[in-house]
């Protein structure tokens, strides 16, 4: 492996990229690019940034860690296990992130829920070892805050992802088959920590299956349709004592399932959404245990 292959440094005005399959799960550095459009459309093991200066960047899924180290003024569009800024000044960061998000030593940051999709994607997800339902987005921990201050925020609910970070305009690159539709991103879109519209929310849980990832997103679509809210998603295995608190009284019934595997649990949100989602259940998934 040569390094030089896993590495954009010192570029300027340009549009650079690798195409899927062409990182397959190597680490990636980053490093002194200014005004740049950045795409990595595959997995990697890590991704260290730094020193960047109003680039575009898109990350597909990383294995462990994305590091911004000394940038300002980017716009990025990341999945990754963990998500770390320091010293970086205003990023405004379209995330999905399998643990809590950190900044450090960082101001003016801005965060949206991951919205992307082309057809290597979801494949890419699996083999960086990243389920597409857990993404803790809008849960940032702010290492350094400052009193009075408040070093980060939520986007605009209405952002659009392709004004952030657009298509690329290189020829190899538009060879990559990219939908930035809400509707058809690979990760639900959530509204993570935004203001929910009503005191009613319901959760829906579905147990590990052949088809616990398509039955779940035929649900949230579903839902959305209705004109209720996705809040969050989680992809977790449930222990009996989990069930007990979740369940309650029903748990005895559904703590045999929880040995096929992990479960995917939606939480709605909306005026009659514990109705809605029962009527949806009965009529779309009546053979399935939900």
């Amino acid at each position: 492996v040569d390094p030089k292959d896993y590495t954009f440094s010192g570029l300027k005005d340009e549009t650079v990229g690798r195409l899927p399959g062409k990182v397959a799960g190597q680490q990636f550095v980053i490093q002194d690019c200014e005004n740049c459009s950045i795409y990595i459309f595959d997995h990697s093991a890590t991704i260290t940034i730094d020193d960047c200066v109003n680039c575009q960047i898109f990350l597909g899924p990383i294995k462990g860690s994305v590091f911004f180290r000394d940038c300002k003024e980017c716009k990025c569009i990341v999945a990754c296990q963990q998500f770390r800024t320091r010293d970086c000044r205003k990023l405004e960061v379209f995330l999905c992130c399998a643990t809590q998000p950190i900044i450090e030593s960082s101001t003016g940051m801005k965060f949206g829920c991951f919205q992307y999709y082309y057809p290597e994607l979801a494949l890419q997800f699996k083999d960086a070892g990243l389920s597409i339902f857990n993404n803790t987005w809008s849960n940032i921990h702010d290492f350094t805050p400052v009193s009075g201050e408040n070093n980060w925020g939520l986007l605009p609910e209405d952002a659009v992802v392709q004004d952030y970070v657009p298509l690329p305009s290189s020829e190899e690159l538009k060879a990559v088959r990219i939908s930035m539709d809400a509707a058809k991103s690979i990760i639900p879109v959530t509204r993570g920590r935004r203001q929910k519209s009503s005191d009613e929310s319901c959760l829906a849980v579905f147990f590990a299956g052949d088809y616990t990832t398509a039955n779940a997103r035929k649900l949230i679509d579903e839902m959305i349709v209705k004109g209720f809210q996705l809040v969050q998603t989680k992809e977790v295995l449930m222990k009996a004592e989990d069930a007990n608190r979740v369940f309650q009284q029903h748990a005895s019934e559904y703590i045999p399932l929880l040995e096929k595997g992990p479960v995917v649990a939606l939480e709605f949100n909306g005026d009659g959404a514990v109705e809605g989602c029962q009527s949806i259940i009965n009529n779309v998934f009546s053979g399935t245990k939900v």
